[in-house]
């Protein structure tokens, strides 16, 4: 985890080994959070934005008991293990070749999110990591976590006044994150660039 040349709070690099884990492919469409929760929205295919971090932990409740199967957010391990798609530190989940050169970079996200899986996936089969919107995580944030994480299965600090969250998204002058650029804002906060994707136990 981690870029030795990124931001502070992205330092050290450190390896770190997860359990295994299942990702949803895609973030969360504003049709399947309507199913929890309905509300007004112009595309039933586009991510669900504007929800809290008690929006998401509510939604993957109530999804837990529709399968029958336990599904939770994501720990910043776990999605940054995700994102980079195999590819051990590298900068992006497709490589090191500058976001400006992602198909159609320059005509995109021009006033809002896009419909999930616009882009191609990693090779994980994973779309719109690091890009479309900011994805909660379930961990509390702290920007020095890496100078005492755990090797095994980090799951972040015991409490905290802010909630981690990863990948870019459409609002930002560069609109395509890196793997292991961090962020975080009040678990409470709703902001229009902000959704999340859901993860499960392995072989479930």
């Amino acid at each position: 985890m981690g870029q030795e040349n990124g931001r502070d709070e992205e330092r050290p690099v450190h390896r770190v080994t997860v359990a295994p884990f299942r990702l949803c492919r895609f973030q969360v469409t504003n049709a399947a959070f309507a199913a929890f929760r309905p509300f007004a929205c112009d595309r039933a295919d586009n991510p669900v934005t504007s929800v809290n971090w008690f929006d998401a932990v509510e939604f993957c409740e109530w999804l837990s008991t529709q399968w029958g199967t336990p599904v939770r957010l994501p720990t910043e391990a776990e999605w940054e293990f995700a994102a980079r798609g195999g590819l051990p530190q590298k900068l992006y989940p497709w490589g090191d070749s500058p976001v400006t050169e992602r198909a159609g970079y320059a005509r995109r996200w021009e006033n809002g999110p896009e419909p999930v899986a616009t882009s191609e996936p990693n090779g994980y089969g994973l779309f719109d990591m690091c890009e479309n919107v900011h994805e909660w995580c379930s961990d509390w944030y702290d920007p020095r976590y890496y100078d005492t994480s755990p090797s095994d299965n980090p799951r972040g600090p015991a409490t905290g006044a802010r909630k981690a969250s990863r990948g870019g998204a459409w609002r930002h002058h560069i609109k395509i994150a890196r793997c292991a650029a961090r962020s975080s804002i009040p678990p409470e906060f709703r902001y229009a660039d902000y959704g999340f994707r859901i993860a499960a136990p392995a072989g479930r």
